[in-house]
């Protein structure tokens, strides 16, 4: 009768929403099913798994990442199959409904939170009901009547997908450019009820949990509640991920986050920008003197992987600016820097200041800035392409040594200028990066061989260094992933060379994953796992 659907980015994601559809449909839950399928899906190929089904009610969940998609197949039902009732949800078409293609081939959209509003839909349009709008809106749901989701984690999803977890909804912070600065207050599930659920995910086999809460530090007695409940059952190699704000890091929690195996906890810091004024501007509060002294104390005292965000495209924020900012971060320390484009999310305040900031966006998903006051159309492009570049030569984790060879050679330069002038990071990366346009004339699908070889280019034919010096570099890199042959343009016949392979077959931890930390990193994904490994070299040296 009903079939809850979406498009995922990818196949180890899972819809979240659809399992908390699911688990509050009450009687209407034995004739439902979840269907869900990834963006690269043929349109005509979802709308026929979907009617192999039979259904007269089809939800699906849309984002901001899969809104284009949506619609081609929303399309196809409308001419096929114009009987079944399509709904849509989720926070894509929560605000500013009316002027969205998509809006024109549903029959109706629950707008918010529609753990209950799409349960009273369903029931109402299978008993005959012909009252309802096109657009559903409710209050938001009384937090502890909402039946958990857990359960209805398969075992398939255990095994391959990303398990999704929240101990609250909302945020109490009114970051403009976020839809959760609509939010009215932060509202907490029953703690104990939650970690039952946790136990039973992890009594069938889940190891990786990623906390959807905005803020997870806000209530320390909460945090560290689950901290401590995780920290008793490392002995099962888990992985969790949560989300920090980056000024709020008490004893409390500090205590705690010490005693995890390292590799096993990644927190992901929303910085956003390192400007106080556009900070500010953008109501968004945060102590940067705090921010520095955490971001020291997990790189120095803890084995904690960080992400932190960065946002290029924040109005007031100038090329410079950002360049400053990314620098700024970047000494304190953090595994990842994310260097986020700038989105429009519908409903977000944002768009206040498009006039002021003479602000254009694109028409198109994910609806990024194209250009404003302060950075042109190219700069915003140049600055789109440095991301990509960071995060394929750095972010990675792919590339350690040739990082590690990065940072002495500024430090270096900046011993040597008699001003002692901060050397940029960011200027650095946005050099190579312009070469590497050049070179290829995009940032994605570059193989990893052609990475390594435009490396060795541009260290060699660019910055005119040793060529037997490069290639040692490049070959530790190379083989850090296990693999066992070297291409053609790294082999060569070097006494440092034959070290390395020496090296490699004496300690094999330094080259590749898994390597000389505990069992705990079992559940801790690759790219973390690099950088957890290649810290641990560089300690040991």
């Amino acid at each position: 009768m009903i079939v809850l659907s979406t498009l995922n980015a990818r196949y180890h994601h899972s819809a979240f929403g659809l399992r908390y559809l699911y688990a509050n449909l009450g009687q209407l839950q034995s004739q439902t099913k979840i269907v869900e399928f990834t963006t690269k899906k043929n349109p005509e190929e979802v709308v026929r798994e979907v009617m192999a089904l039979q259904p007269r009610v089809v939800g699906f969940g849309v984002y901001i990442w899969n809104v284009k998609e949506l619609t081609a197949v929303l399309k196809i039902f409308k001419a096929q199959h114009p009987q079944v009732c399509l709904v849509l949800g989720g926070p894509e078409v929560s605000y500013e409904i009316e002027t969205q293609e998509i809006f024109q081939y549903c029959d109706h959209i629950i707008c918010g939170e529609g753990d209950f509003l799409f349960r009273d839909f369903c029931e109402g349009f299978l008993n005959g009901s012909p009252a309802y709008p096109k657009v559903i809106k409710g209050p938001r749901p009384d937090i502890s009547a909402i039946q958990s989701p857990y359960r209805f984690y398969s075992d398939e999803d255990i095994k391959n997908r990303v398990i999704y977890v929240e101990a609250s909804r909302g945020c109490p912070y009114k970051c403009e450019y976020c839809l959760s600065s609509l939010d009215e207050k932060v509202r907490d599930f029953e703690i104990e009820a939650f970690l039952q659920d946790m136990e039973l995910l992890i009594q069938r086999g889940a190891r990786t949990f990623k906390f959807v809460d905005r803020t997870f530090n806000l209530s320390i007695s909460k945090s560290t509640r689950i901290l401590k409940f995780f920290l008793a059952r490392m002995d099962r190699g888990l992985f969790v991920h949560f989300e920090l704000v980056p000024d709020r890091l008490p004893v409390e929690l500090r205590e705690l986050i010490r005693l995890f195996p390292k590799g096993s906890l990644q927190f992901e810091i929303g910085v956003q920008t390192m400007n106080p004024l556009v900070a500010r501007r953008i109501s968004r509060r945060q102590n940067y003197e705090k921010m520095a002294e955490n971001f020291h104390f997990l790189k120095t005292e803890t084995g904690v992987h960080t992400h932190a965000d960065l946002i290029f495209g924040l109005p007031g924020e100038s090329f410079e600016s950002f360049a400053t900012g990314f620098d700024q971060l970047v000494k304190f320390g953090p595994d990842e820097v994310q260097v986020g484009h700038l989105k429009r999310l519908k409903g977000t305040p944002i768009v206040r200041h498009d006039s002021d900031f003479e602000v254009f966006w694109s028409t198109e998903p994910p609806f990024e800035i194209i250009q404003n006051r302060d950075l042109s159309a190219a700069q915003m492009n140049l600055l789109k392409a440095f991301a990509d570049v960071w995060d394929m030569y750095w972010n990675a984790g792919r590339f350690p040594s040739f990082n590690l060879w990065v940072t002495e050679q500024l430090a270096e330069k900046e011993q040597l200028s008699e001003t002692k002038h901060q050397a940029s990071l960011f200027q650095w990366v946005l050099e190579f990066t312009k070469e590497f346009l050049a070179e290829f004339r995009k940032t994605h699908s570059i193989s990893l061989n052609d990475q390594f070889q435009f490396l060795q280019k541009y260290l060699v034919g660019v910055l005119k260094r040793d060529e037997e010096q490069v290639r040692v570099l490049l070959v530790k890199d190379y083989l850090r992933d296990g693999r066992n042959r070297l291409p053609a343009f790294l082999k060569g016949f070097s006494a440092e060379e034959a070290g390395l392979s020496a090296q490699r077959k004496s300690h094999p931890q330094d080259f590749a994953l898994g390597g000389s930390l505990d069992l705990s990193m079992s559940s801790t994904p690759q790219r973390q796992r690099r950088h957890a490994l290649a810290q641990d070299q560089t300690d040991r040296d």
